[in-house]
């Protein structure tokens, strides 16, 4: 459970796997264990390393000032406690604005740039939805915020099982690290500051983009458009899943991730 002491934070990361370096960004609300299905399997083929953003998981203190750029330097700082010239990085949702700073921060560094259910867009929407949750959390029954938030997450067939259901919320619930409800204001609060307009244009890296065909929070048609100004863009559509792709379609995510990835390794022999 290695942790690296930077200027304000003591930032908490996991190291999985061998080979080439592959950071994962968590997004929204989520820390180093919301990549769970994908760990195992990439970790046969790079070493993946996951750091916990600033108001989540085991990074502390949990109300540290905060942003996508702030991340994007602790990931950067992170590597160069590592040692590691260059990295791959792949961001979920919000943990993709965090790799896309860090491409533009630093290209020389990002052998690759991977954009899970992202695009560099900040609806206001976005922010009154998480507001909702937040202030449902607040002021509702325990276990209601994330039976609001669910069905924003993951695709319809994910509720055919009713023991499925419960089953996540009771681990979500039973997680010892899980985000604290001003925690969770906190990142919410910077997400509402944040503006990555034009963003896109500046991204020279390689880039692969998948979208959900089924994604309620990133629009489909809007992050073509932006993810279409990126000049090396690998854009692709999973079908059947939503927001939580790497949940709702690890396999498919893992057949367009692991080829990508080797392609721009440094070490691809």
């Amino acid at each position: 459970m290695p942790s690296k002491k930077l200027d304000d934070i003591a930032f908490h990361y996991e190291i999985d796997g061998s080979g080439p370096p592959l950071v994962l960004a968590a997004g929204m609300l989520s820390d180093s264990a919301s990549w769970g299905a994908l760990v195992q399997p990439l970790a046969q083929h790079f070493t993946v390393i996951r750091p916990d953003n600033r108001s989540t998981g085991r990074t502390t203190p949990a109300l540290a000032p905060t942003s996508p750029q702030q991340n994007a330097k602790d990931i950067l700082a992170l590597m160069d406690h590592l040692d590691l010239p260059r990295v791959q990085i792949a961001g979920h949702s919000m943990g993709g604005y965090i790799a896309a700073e860090l491409a533009v921060l630093a290209p020389e560094r990002i052998a690759s740039l991977n954009l899970l259910c992202s695009a560099p867009m900040n609806l206001p929407r976005s922010w009154h939805l998480f507001q909702t949750f937040c202030d449902v959390r607040a002021n509702g029954p325990e276990g209601l915020w994330l039976r609001s938030l669910f069905p924003w997450l993951f695709h319809h067939a994910f509720f055919d099982n009713p023991v499925q259901i419960e089953g996540a919320i009771a681990a979500s619930l039973a997680y010892p690290h899980a985000q604290s409800l001003d925690a969770m204001q906190h990142q919410l609060n910077a997400l509402k500051r944040y503006d990555p307009s034009g963003l896109t244009k500046r991204i020279s890296v390689p880039t692969l983009a998948l979208l959900a065909q089924n994604d309620l929070i990133v629009p489909h048609g809007e992050a073509l458009d932006l993810l279409s100004q990126i000049p090396q863009a690998d854009i692709q559509t999973v079908p059947n899943a939503g927001h939580s792709i790497h949940w709702d379609a690890p396999q498919a995510a893992l057949d367009a991730l692991i080829p990508f990835l080797k392609e721009h390794s440094d070490d691809n022999g």
